[in-house]
């Protein structure tokens, strides 16, 4: 039988009865848990959050980074009917706050101590939050219950009891309250249910080919649609899952889980593309020739590649003699990965599908659950997000937004009718705020947010992520945001990537900290090139007339980037406002 809740999903998965259902490092080494320690736990949890008062319906919060106790407590909360409101780990103790007293929550899943202190001191701007229980944070004060004496609680459950009460949630019941990051106003509550996942999972799996005998490393936020639902994919199939132990330390748990597929931003894809470039560049000579002779011979091998034909003799030696060692990068087992999040550029993709390294991107949002197309296998076409997943509908609108329908919809907005009724018409279909186009394949390619287009003094509309997206090829600019409305001319806030910038400025002799280097007439003649060259193919409106070079980048700390790291354009444009008019004054005075 199909399944219908994500309950069923968690007795799905407890079925595989696998050695190594997850995995996360304990003291430096990566320790498997078995399917049944594993489903021991999310038993033992659901019991004690019963015992605890939860029933169906209710809100439990959970504020962690990935690991072993993140799909325990989300199963846990799911199975007996309760809906689980995932909180970004990067929050201020302010902004978890407002999704915990939004939601209602009643229970507080918190790890870290930094965070569990934080949590507790805005305990009183969240009135329904009963019990706070913290996850790996050490010794608290009396009214914080530890996460293993918590579960602990729930040991005298039986198989059949639990089993019982996974038959309580129903498909159209509510499952979880994602809090969209939002590049403007406060964060709206999407209401999920479990048949929206659902469907999103089956259809995923009918798409991407996972296999049971697959591992997987998890490394984007839990918290975020994207890696979860990926994760239920994982679930239902029986991949073994591998917790990283953060964004900073991918490219050694890459080596240590050696997974055949992993997911993630194309910032992650863009940065070890920059890693590859410059470790052949620094390598000069005969290496470096025969690098740039293999990426010829990748890009003439792509359309092959894209079928999964054999590519062809040169191919062959190409990938023996240079792309076989970037993929033994990746841990050796690498089949494929997959892109979300914000657009992957054209170039980063045939860089890796040349090198035999595929690279699914797709496209969706947290209010669609969240996957509305993607690329898979025997169906890629570089450029675009793929097809419509098998349910789901696509059309543009007269305007050029994208539109879809199908039953993985969100409910709406939890406790906002206004705000769900701008967004999910009459007829069911939703607007997703992004411009686009379906070719004659049905192949469907995002050009630029609806709300982000600029219309600049002459009234012409322009498109920055496009300029933005050709502007990161360059591999001495990380970030760009590009400014124009109701300008005369465009101007672009570039961030350097410097971890590729450190190691050039130390060949040249030349030393500082960021600003310095930011600010050196060598670094900027490079750039400059960079940007000449974008200009070169855009019509003249489009075109950068000024920039400059920041000293720091865009983070989720500093409130420019969403925890999917999306840029927030009115943050970044209020903060650096100054440095925008110096730009403008320049060219203009």
């Amino acid at each position: 039988m199909p399944i219908r809740t994500l309950a069923e999903l968690f007795q799905t998965a407890a079925g595989y009865q696998k050695a190594a259902c997850l995995m996360h490092k304990v003291d430096g080494e990566y320790r498997s848990i078995s399917t049944e320690e594993f489903a021991g736990q999310v038993r033992k949890l659901a019991k004690a959050l019963l015992d605890a008062g939860i029933r169906r319906g209710d809100r439990v919060a959970l504020m962690a980074e990935n690991g072993p106790h993140w799909p325990v407590v989300d199963f846990a909360t799911l199975a007996i009917g309760a809906v689980l409101v995932p909180i970004y780990p990067t929050l201020l103790p302010e902004g978890a706050a407002y999704v915990a007293r939004d939601s209602g929550a009643r229970i507080l899943f918190v790890q870290g101590r930094e965070r569990l202190e934080g949590m507790l001191g805005v305990r009183a701007e969240m009135p329904a939050i009963e019990k706070v229980v913290a996850i790996g944070a050490g010794g608290g004060p009396a009214e914080v219950e530890g996460f293993e004496a918590f579960v602990a609680l729930g040991s005298e459950v039986t198989k059949a009891e639990f089993d019982s009460w996974t038959a309580i949630a129903q498909p159209e019941d509510l499952a979880t309250l994602i809090y969209t990051s939002g590049t403007t106003g406060e964060p709206k509550g999407v209401m999920l249910t479990h048949s929206n996942l659902v469907s999103n999972i089956l259809s995923g799996c009918q798409v991407l080919g996972l296999q049971g005998d697959f591992t997987a490393l998890s490394f984007l936020p839990l918290s975020h649609s994207f890696e979860r639902l990926v994760d239920y994919c994982y679930f239902h199939v029986g991949v073994t899952i591998a917790y990283a132990e953060s964004v900073q330390t991918v490219a050694q748990n890459l080596l240590e889980v050696r997974p055949h597929v992993f997911v993630a931003v194309p910032r992650v894809y863009e940065k070890v593309m920059a890693r590859v470039l410059d470790t052949a560049t620094a390598a000069g000579g005969l290496k470096a020739k025969i690098f740039r002779w293999a990426l010829g011979v990748g890009r003439a091998a792509l359309p092959r590649r894209l079928r999964f034909e054999g590519a062809g003799l040169r191919a062959a030696i190409a990938d023996k003699l240079v792309f076989s060692k970037i993929r033994a990068r990746l841990g050796g087992r690498f089949v494929f990965a997959i892109s979300g999040g914000a657009p992957l550029a054209r170039d980063t993709a045939e860089f890796f599908w040349g090198a035999g390294i595929p690279i699914y991107e797709g496209y969706g949002l947290t209010e669609t659950s969240p996957v509305i197309s993607v690329n898979g296998r025997g169906a890629v076409k570089l450029g675009t997000v793929g097809r419509a997943i098998p349910g789901v509908e696509v059309r543009i609108a007269d305007d050029g937004e994208i539109l879809a329908k199908g039953p993985n919809i969100m409910q709406g907005y939890f406790g906002r009718p206004t705000d769900t009724a701008e967004v999910i018409d009459a007829e069911g279909w939703f607007h997703t705020g992004d411009i686009g186009q379906v070719d004659e394949d049905g192949f469907l390619a995002i050009t630029d947010r609806k709300k982000e287009l600029i219309v600049n003094a002459y009234g012409k509309n322009i498109a920055p992520a496009p300029i933005e997206n050709a502007l990161k090829t360059s591999r001495w600019i990380a970030q760009a945001v590009v400014i124009g409305d109701t300008r005369q001319f465009l101007c672009a806030l570039l961030v350097p990537d410097f971890e590729t910038v450190r190691p050039w400025a130390a060949a040249q002799g030349i030393e500082g900290d960021n600003a310095t280097l930011a600010a050196h007439p060598r670094l900027l003649e490079l750039v400059r090139a960079d940007v000449d060259a974008v200009n070169a193919e855009l019509a003249r409106y489009e075109q950068i007339r000024a920039w400059t070079l920041l000293p720091q980048e865009f983070t989720i700390e500093s409130g420019e980037l969403t925890p999917k790291l999306s840029v927030k354009r009115r943050v970044v444009h209020k903060k650096y406002l100054a440095e925008i008019e110096r730009l403008y004054g320049q060219v203009e005075g």
